[in-house]
């Protein structure tokens, strides 16, 4: 049966263009397309994309249209479905994939609708998640094992990310960079290990970050500000440099230098956007290296879903290193405060009773 909810939900808007995210009361979205679920949200976590959205930045400014809710990372229970819906039922403990893509244009008819040129994203195109309530399309959700801990469930879209990005080369038995320990880098040097890299090297500048990365895998911690990146990770791979990279910080000056200490052959995923033009020698570095670069678009819809729901329910990953703080949804601004201070991996929101 349907669940009886009420007609107004507590909700985190931005609704103002500046500095700030507002909590107040709206309609609970309950009117469905045939093709559309209504979730209760238990957990959801916080973003840098939504950073951005909270320091309404550049990128904000020239992105966003006002108001809209909040957020796109979650795990919840659907309560109610569209006369079409066959993809879940009530009751599924489902989390989402958060590009609503076409399925017509050239690349969803190919499978590739990660890269759909019509994507619209949860929580910055349409409403979000910071809600006691979210409506999305029915094909959306990704249906969770219901052993899963929602609190772990609540952060598998940005895990994707970092699975997409460290799987797209075989790591296994491999000398691997993570470059940026922000919580999708953090998780990239877990999954390197559950997948069984041979030598983990991140490399972060920020002191809490750098010792999160060493409980979470990582052999070797590099700090750019103290060290010599290109010669500290040549030194720890026999002078050949790192098989495989994942770019995780968009820092032009460490994606310069990951160019240089790549191995021939070797393999760079890149996740991270780049604010500056990058300088690169594509002759030197490129080329006659004969190296692969790959840009990593959000989650491969499904296949990179089933990876994650591997390894979280075979517990191959250490959530409870991976998520640092829980707030209530009450407190978003003290979280975004935190995200904004870089002292922490991944903040999750606790939505409710």
């Amino acid at each position: 049966m349907e669940e009886n909810i009420g007609t107004l939900m507590t909700a985190v808007v931005k609704d103002l263009p500046k500095v700030g995210l507002t909590i107040t009361k709206k309609p609970i979205p309950s009117e469905l397309k045939d093709d559309e679920v209504l979730i209760k949200v238990h957990y959801t976590s916080v973003c840098g994309t939504d950073y951005h959205i909270y320091s309404y930045d550049n990128w904000a400014q020239n992105r966003l249209v006002l108001p809209f809710t909040a957020g796109h990372e979650f795990s919840g229970e659907v309560i109610k479905i569209g006369s079409n819906v066959t993809r879940v039922s009530l009751g599924d403990i489902v989390s989402a994939e958060t590009h609503i893509i076409c399925g017509t244009c050239e690349f969803c008819l190919r499978g590739e609708g990660h890269i759909c040129e019509n994507t619209r994203i949860i929580g910055v195109d349409t409403d979000g998640c910071f809600a006691e309530y979210v409506r999305i399309p029915a094909m959306n959700c990704f249906v969770n094992s219901k052993e899963a801990n929602p609190l772990h469930l609540s952060v598998q879209e940005p895990l994707g990310n970092a699975v997409h990005t460290m799987s797209h080369f075989p790591i296994e038995g491999k000398d691997v960079v993570v470059v940026g320990c922000g919580p999708i880098g953090l998780m990239g040097v877990n999954v390197a290990k559950a997948y069984k890299a041979k030598k983990i090297i991140a490399i972060e500048v920020n002191e809490y970050r750098c010792n999160l990365a060493k409980e979470l895998g990582a052999d070797v911690v590099i700090n750019p500000i103290k060290e010599d990146v290109i010669a500290r990770v040549l030194e720890e791979t026999n002078g050949r440099g790192a098989d495989v990279i994942g770019e995780f910080s968009g820092n032009k000056t460490a994606i310069e230098q990951a160019f240089k200490y790549l191995k021939a052959g070797g393999g760079l995923s890149m996740l991270g956007i780049p604010s500056k033009d990058i300088d690169v020698d594509v002759a030197k570095d490129i080329v006659f290296k004969g190296i692969k670069i790959y840009g990593v678009v959000g989650r491969l819809i499904y296949d990179t879903w089933y990876q994650v729901k591997e390894l979280v329910d075979h517990n191959m990953l250490d959530f409870d290193k991976i998520i640092t703080h829980v707030f209530p949804l009450s407190e978003v601004t003290k979280a975004m405060e935190l995200m904004g201070s870089g002292n922490c991996g991944k903040i999750v929101l606790k939505v409710g009773e």
